[in-house]
């Protein structure tokens, strides 16, 4: 399938995959073949089929990388309500899980709109302490590129979506 005509579907489904787990699962390939899978709290979709997280404190992501710049990130929306009325209805309205695969680029120093995106989305955070010791300073992105996805099917409840 062309990603881009299901780009702002995809956005929507991570949007709400973001808002109920508070982050992504980004896997790619260890040296030795083994895949390794890494939470991803930050990465911001763009309005074209890309999008950008920030690499602070991924250092086997980033040696991952390295080797091989392709990934796979899922996303699943897992809010009891939309699963509860996906049930009671039996079929999903979009999709509950989506794939993206893409390749990811070098570590770069992040714009100040970037800095602001991302600010924006830790805004409720800003009070808390943790806030300080883990968003306060990130400045480094990777820019991701993607080509392809897979939304994860679920048989006859969500036949339809695409």
């Amino acid at each position: 399938m062309d990603i881009t005509p299901h780009w702002p579907a995809i956005k929507k489904v991570f949007g709400d995959a973001l808002n109920t787990s508070l982050h992504y699962a980004v896997a790619t390939v260890n040296s030795d073949g083994t895949p390794h899978l890494t939470p991803v709290g930050s990465l911001i979709l763009r309005d074209n089929p890309s999008g950008f997280f920030f690499d602070e404190f991924l250092q086997t992501l980033a040696g991952n990388i390295k080797q091989n710049p392709r990934v796979c990130v899922l996303a699943v929306n897992s809010s009891r309500l939309f699963w509860y009325r996906s049930l009671w209805q039996g079929r999903f309205r979009q999709a509950p899980a989506i794939r993206l695969t893409g390749t990811v680029g070098d570590r770069r120093p992040a714009t100040p709109a970037e800095l602001e995106m991302f600010q924006r989305r830790l805004r409720p955070f800003r009070r808390l302490k943790g806030y300080k010791i883990l968003w306060q300073n990130m400045s480094k992105v990777r820019d991701i590129t993607f080509d392809g996805f897979r939304p994860v099917e679920a048989g006859a409840m969500s036949r339809g979506i695409w």
